[in-house]
């Protein structure tokens, strides 16, 4: 599947910003990918564009064509997303999570996740700053959603029993505050499931500049570890990681990735990682 992102928009306006982890303003060119470069912070290795776009001129980002886009694959995302939770056991925490609160879907674009958890008997919430695919996801299959940003729902603190996220934390300018708050949201022993493209994975290894990963609409790019290291200091208790993606689709014949692929996640060096973690009781 190719990843949808579109080039940056010549009146974007841009800004330098310290690191959304560690805060230091201090960074060496990392990849550049012509329109727009990474860089790598010189205090705690994480990789971020910058200069990057304003959070106003990045939503604007998220249009009709991209809900167009998840339309068009969301079948495809769902089995993605439903083998995620499966790969991390998540269904085995199910019985006793569904009646201490809501499965918070953050980024929930056209809701076909939040329909398939509502018909499994969850209490379903969803957040999506693409207004096209949230109405979509309120008209057509009939579940809630915010339209905007995590920060302006109407959501009580310790409402969620689960807040899963998929593919959307490295389209935030700042990761820390949507952790903080994703913490904020789940009740005590509540689970987090992110879900993000690995730079330490052997595809961002082998590929550089040219991982299917490093496109203008990723403004954070995490390694595994280093994500785990920042839910542990923002007081999440990590579960599980698990990952997959050896090779990516039309980067290999079949012989190839089929085994690549069941490599990568034997040795949990995939393409994208999934992580489940606790807040504590």
């Amino acid at each position: 599947m190719k990843t949808f992102s579109k080039r940056p928009a010549q009146d974007e306006r841009l800004a330098s910003r310290p690191c959304a982890v560690c805060g230091v303003d201090s960074a060496a060119p990392y990849w550049d990918c012509g329109d727009f470069s990474f860089v790598r912070c010189r205090r705690c290795g994480h990789v971020y564009q910058n200069p990057q776009p304003l959070s106003d001129d990045l939503e604007l980002r998220y249009d009709y064509e991209y809900f167009q886009y998840e339309l068009d694959n969301a079948e495809q995302f769902y089995q993605l997303m439903h083998k995620g939770l499966q790969d991390l056991d998540f269904f085995a925490h199910e019985q006793l999570l569904r009646e201490r609160g809501l499965f918070l879907d953050l980024g929930c674009a056209t809701g076909v996740l939040l329909q398939n958890m509502y018909r499994r008997g969850w209490r379903v919430q969803g957040i999506e700053i693409c207004e096209p695919a949230a109405r979509y996801a309120i008209e057509r299959r009939s579940v809630p959603v915010h339209v905007g940003p995590v920060e302006s729902a109407p959501l009580a603190e310790g409402s969620c029993a689960v807040v899963h996220t998929s593919h959307v934390i490295e389209h935030v300018p700042d990761p820390r505050i949507f952790l903080q708050r994703i913490y904020q949201l789940l009740c005590p022993g509540g689970l987090a499931v992110i879900v993000t493209p690995d730079r330490s994975g052997f595809q961002a290894r082998l590929f550089g500049s040219r991982w299917r990963s490093a496109i203008a609409d990723h403004v954070n790019l995490f390694s595994s570890g280093q994500l785990m290291r920042l839910m542990r200091e923002l007081g999440f208790s990590v579960v599980r990681k698990r990952s997959w993606g050896g090779l990516a689709a039309g980067s290999a014949l079949q012989p190839l990735k089929r085994p690549a692929d069941r490599l990568a996640k034997a040795l949990n060096v995939g393409d994208v990682c999934a992580i489940l973690a606790r807040k504590p009781a």
